[in-house]
């Protein structure tokens, strides 16, 4: 489902339940621009960074010593971007096998259960990550001299999006039976 789409207009069937409110379905919509924004950023400033580097590699024999370590702090919000991302467009990997085969309610009893299981995974890594956050903060890069804190940091934000966007399909699930109608196309939402 697109950001568009998750955003969500009511419902005009007839037995629908409560159209789901436009301000929630917006919360997807604004973790899918900072994704695209962290993203950006991340592989703008690399690249950036990686020239400039080469060229002076080449031009006076040295180059910039912090090149090479950037990618420690950026490659995993570079990640994270692109989770937060695919989680919010419902473009995650997914088998759509099951929900093709179910009626409009067992989809939607599928979307739940889905739903619940993605938020208690989320929110599993997010406690089970508190450790190496708290271990990172005294991890130093040698040339930056950035606390490895800044890298790992990441992993928040990345499963404390899922999270969020799990929620917010969960209430969607629950509230908008007519987003599980037998007219809608499988292929244009993800139910993983």
């Amino acid at each position: 489902m697109t950001p568009a789409e998750r955003a969500g207009a009511p419902g005009g069937r007839e037995g629908a339940g409560r159209p789901f409110p436009i301000w929630l379905g917006g919360i997807p919509v604004l973790l899918d621009w900072s994704g695209r924004l962290i993203a950006v950023t991340c592989l703008l400033f690399t690249f950036v960074a990686l020239l400039v580097n080469v060229i002076l590699r080449y031009v006076f024999g040295s180059g910039i010593a912090w090149a090479y370590e950037i990618h420690a702090i950026l490659l995993p919000w570079l990640v994270a971007g692109g989770v937060v991302i695919a989680a919010a467009r419902g473009r995650n990997i997914a088998i759509t096998l099951l929900p093709d085969l179910l009626a409009a309610r067992g989809r939607q009893m599928l979307a739940i259960a889905i739903n619940a299981a993605i938020l208690a995974i989320s929110l599993a890594v997010l406690d089970s990550s508190q450790p190496i956050l708290k271990a990172s903060k005294f991890q130093t890069l040698s040339t930056l001299g950035v606390k490895q804190i800044w890298g790992y940091s990441s992993l928040v934000y990345a499963f404390g999006g899922m999270a969020v966007i799990a929620v917010v399909d969960l209430l969607r699930a629950l509230t908008d039976r007519a987003a599980f109608d037998d007219g809608i196309d499988p292929g244009k939402s993800s139910l993983s």
